[in-house]
């Protein structure tokens, strides 16, 4: 199976912060911002496998700053590492203002998606080839948290 850079899994996708998803302090919920990192991360996954892909993870998920309505919510996602069937798909999370252009980092997170067979069973997908100084650091890292979870995944088990 040969393997596809990360710059081909890549996907990028905005929404504006509207009153509907706020609280009444005025800052977007924090589900709904997962809910787009969810989003965000499928997008990648799926393009880099060309498959069907799930969620099996979420990683932790810390909020730098609050999202306000009238915002611009960007999500930067792109595929970190495969193992087999799973991959890591990294999200980041900016929002702009978009009268003043003041970006701010609200959030990362990474999260393990499954490639899905036509039966629903997970298969193998190509795996992902770092090209970049970031890209080889994010592939490297992306294995120190496939152990990590692992190990969390086993004492929840047991």
């Amino acid at each position: 199976m040969e393997g596809k850079p990360v710059h081909a899994s890549i996907s990028e996708y905005s929404e504006l912060a509207l009153p509907t998803d706020a609280n009444g302090l005025g800052n977007v919920l924090g589900g709904k911002v997962m809910h787009l990192v969810d989003l965000a991360a499928a997008m990648a996954a799926i393009r880099h496998a060309r498959r069907p892909c799930v969620t099996a993870s979420v990683d932790s998920l810390h909020f730098l700053h609050p999202v306000r309505i009238g915002q611009l919510i960007v999500l930067r996602s792109s595929v970190n590492r495969v193992f087999r069937s799973s991959m890591e798909v990294g999200v980041k999370v900016e929002t702009e203002t978009l009268m003043t252009g003041v970006k701010l980092h609200t959030c990362s997170a990474y999260l393990t998606f499954v490639a899905l067979d036509e039966a629903g069973k997970a298969m193998a997908v190509p795996p992902v080839i770092p090209e970049t100084e970031e890209e080889k650091r994010r592939y490297r890292e992306a294995e120190e948290r496939r152990e990590y979870r692992l190990a969390l995944r086993n004492r929840l088990r047991s």
